[in-house]
């Protein structure tokens, strides 16, 4: 099949992703714009693997306010450049992370930032539920697994179902942004405010 320009472009509209990048992605699935995005999506992937260590030291905080004002986030998120800290893909990422926080209202960034208190009493109310289903010891302790798991997919900011796309975590959107801009991208902190809230 021919890579016509006019594919390239719809793929680089979709994608976000470079010209050269599209074609060879287009050449390499044999000009399937489904696969050749997905082949994307995973390069980008690998990408953003590449570059989770670098440091992350530029960026923004970006503030969203719920309709209403009743309810309102603060995000800090940091990428490597002022360059990129600057560009439209990044800060459109920040809001829309920054509008994820106020629907859902995370616990926290990862999984590692939930404080043991937490865990072990998440884990003390599911073993005691457990229990009461008579299973073996064994099978209760895969149970307690399985639901602090769960657990984490809805209390951990980065394990999360983005609200705008269920079918993609928070995670996700951030390596694919990671993947079109080349840069690390790191949320380091928010701050949910609801009226009438103390904390």
């Amino acid at each position: 099949m021919e890579i016509t320009a006019a594919l390239v472009k719809e793929l680089r509209d979709r994608s976000g992703v470079g010209m050269m990048e599209c074609k060879k992605a287009l050449v390499e699935t044999g000009g399937n714009i489904d696969k050749a995005f997905d082949y994307l999506r995973k390069a980008g992937a690998a990408k953003a693997l590449k570059k989770e260590g670098r440091e992350a030291k530029e960026g923004v905080v970006l503030s969203y306010i719920h309709p209403g004002a009743k309810l309102g986030v603060l995000l800090e998120l940091n990428c490597e450049t002022d360059f990129v800290a600057k560009t439209d893909d990044f800060v459109n990422l920040g809001n829309d992370i920054a509008m994820h926080i106020a629907a859902t209202d995370p616990l926290a960034v990862s999984s590692d930032n939930i404080s043991n208190e937490i865990i072990e009493k998440e884990k003390e109310i599911y073993t005691e539920q457990a229990k009461k289903t008579n299973k073996p010891a064994e099978i209760i302790e895969k149970m307690v697994e399985g639901r602090l798991k769960k657990f984490f997919k809805e209390n951990v900011l980065m394990e999360q179902d983005f609200v705008k796309d269920p079918n993609k975590t928070i995670k996700d959107i951030i390596t694919d942004t990671v993947g079109k801009l080349g840069e690390n991208i790191v949320i380091t902190r928010f701050k949910r405010f609801q009226l009438g809230e103390n904390s």
